[in-house]
């Protein structure tokens, strides 16, 4: 599934070619991608002729305001991905949306496997929806220590499982806690309250440097190229991780062999020298 830094990716190309424009006609082309729309017109009728004002993101969710007080909210799910084109270009398979600009442009989702989606709220729609449920971003509003501190005190389920808790922060997913976590060196098994306060200082200096690795190298595509550019290209990032992936090769840093284990029905990669329990 897209993490943080691939929707971040993905929100930097819609915001250049977006922001400012007007949506001159949009079509859904699946039930699935308008669920959240009590129908695929409603999501159309209330597109067209509206301006976005900004393009914007929480942890995995893309976040568009419209000039009318309206805000799209779109999610790429375990295989979606937004390309940004123009009319006249061949549609590919799995395309569910298509949002024509004022400028001629396409915005185009494409879903394989239907788990994404694009929903336009009002504001008492947007504040009951599961963008208002969402912990602070990992990238653009970490949590200081003092208050990661507080919110795992007590918890005893493997600090792993918490990570992937979008109320703690939002936009960790399997692949960059695995890596933030080598990175820090914390084994995914310990518990999250006994975390002492020099390792949540650790954790979170190991979140800011894996997601901004991430970002600059283009986020992380996978063999099954799920995730893909804006423009159709790979991400480069699967070359240097660390962790992820990798069971059974040597570790980067100390030459063990990665293990894996599954850590509340998720993979979960370490290593077991570097990441002692």
């Amino acid at each position: 599934m897209p993490e943080l830094p691939e929707v971040e990716i993905t929100r930097r190309h819609l915001a250049e070619a977006m922001v400012g424009r007007k949506v001159q006609a949009a079509s859904l082309h699946h039930a699935r991608t308008s669920r959240y729309n009590a129908s695929p017109d409603e999501v159309e009728v209330l597109l067209v002729g509206r301006s976005i004002q900004s393009v914007g993101r929480l942890g995995k969710f893309l976040v568009i305001e419209l000039d009318d007080g309206h805000t799209v909210v779109g999610h790429l799910g375990m295989s979606g991905r937004f390309s940004v084109t123009s009319p006249d270009a061949n549609v590919e398979p799995h395309t569910h949306f298509i949002a024509t600009l004022d400028d001629g442009k396409q915005i185009r989702f494409i879903d394989p496997r239907t788990f994404g989606f694009v929903a336009v709220f009002d504001a008492e729609a947007l504040a009951e929806s599961g963008v208002a449920r969402l912990g602070r971003d990992a990238l653009l509003d970490l949590p200081e220590t003092a208050e990661l501190l507080s919110f795992l005190q007590g918890r005893s389920a493997p600090i792993k499982a918490l990570l992937l808790d979008q109320r703690l922060v939002s936009g960790l997913g399997n692949i960059y806690a695995d890596e933030a976590l080598f990175m820090a060196a914390l084994n995914p098994l310990l518990a999250g309250g006994d975390l002492t306060s020099d390792q949540v200082d650790r954790l979170r200096d190991s979140i800011a440097r894996v997601l901004e690795e991430a970002i600059e190298n283009g986020g992380t595509t996978l063999d099954d190229l799920a995730y893909l550019l804006p423009d159709g290209k790979a991400g480069d990032n699967m070359s240097v991780l660390a962790v992820y992936g990798r069971t059974g090769e040597p570790c980067r840093r100390c030459g063990s062999g990665i293990d894996r284990v599954v850590v509340r029905g998720r993979s979960t990669h370490f290593c077991p020298e570097c990441q002692p329990q």
